[in-house]
């Protein structure tokens, strides 16, 4: 009876380094896939159960093409590989919400070892099942989110926005860390930005249920999903 082999997606523009992986990935019984782009990424990530990504691409930068894979397939988990030691990079990619992060020179097993353990940890995570009576439901084929049943009229970031609060509810998110996860290019965007979509959401999510208030504001620092909102809708 044969075995699907999980499939992993090298994102690396160096050839050696990406040779290397895929010998040391093969070998341990992974089915390995190299590509040298972040545009070739996105065409061939539908298929993996993992990707390595590199952050110094030729075409994009590996923080991008993180938040493009990440906006396509919410849950496929991603390693970041650079030859950048400084802790800034680091921090931004976990921060970003990376699976791990591997700085380069390195040792291909101990990297093969992060990738079963990321694996392994994916496996185990409980897949949450649709609830009917949950204030929030997001569906990411169609972009679009329900509140109370209701469908959303959502612009482009107030989805992205909404999107982010809700998958941690509880969780301040800063406005610059929104701002990096949501907007494409945060050059011509400010803080006042945040805050002023945030004002359209409140208004869209009060038209629905007027006496709650699902995002809450975190002075001086952000915002985040209330965690207790009631399962129903508020007469």
């Amino acid at each position: 009876m044969s075995t699907v082999k999980p499939r992993i997606l090298i994102v690396e523009d160096e050839p050696g380094i990406a040779d290397t992986l895929t010998y040391e990935l093969r070998t341990e019984g992974f089915e390995p896939r190299w590509c040298a782009t972040g545009e070739a990424a996105l065409a061939q990530a539908d298929a993996a159960a993992l990707v390595i990504l590199d952050v110094g691409l030729p075409d994009l930068s590996g923080f991008e093409l993180f938040k493009r894979l990440r906006a396509r397939h919410e849950s496929l988990p991603i390693l970041f590989l650079t030859a950048r030691a400084d802790e800034i990079d680091r921090v931004v990619g976990l921060e970003l919400g990376a699976d791990d992060y591997v700085t380069k020179p390195f040792s291909p097993r101990e990297l093969v070892a992060r990738v079963r353990s990321i694996l392994r940890r994916s496996a185990a995570a409980p897949t949450p099942a649709a609830d009917a009576a949950a204030p929030f439901r997001c569906d990411d084929g169609k972009r679009s989110i329900q509140y109370y049943g209701q469908t959303l009229d959502l612009s482009r970031y107030e989805y992205g926005l909404l999107k982010t609060l809700i998958a941690r509810p509880g969780f301040v998110f800063t406005r610059e860390r929104l701002l990096s996860l949501v907007w494409d290019d945060d050059t011509d965007s400010l803080d006042r930005t945040v805050d002023a979509h945030v004002k359209t959401l409140r208004a869209k999510l009060k038209a629905v249920a007027p006496s709650l208030e699902p995002i809450r504001t975190h002075r001086g620092v952000g915002y985040a999903l209330a965690e207790d909102l009631p399962a129903a809708r508020p007469a």
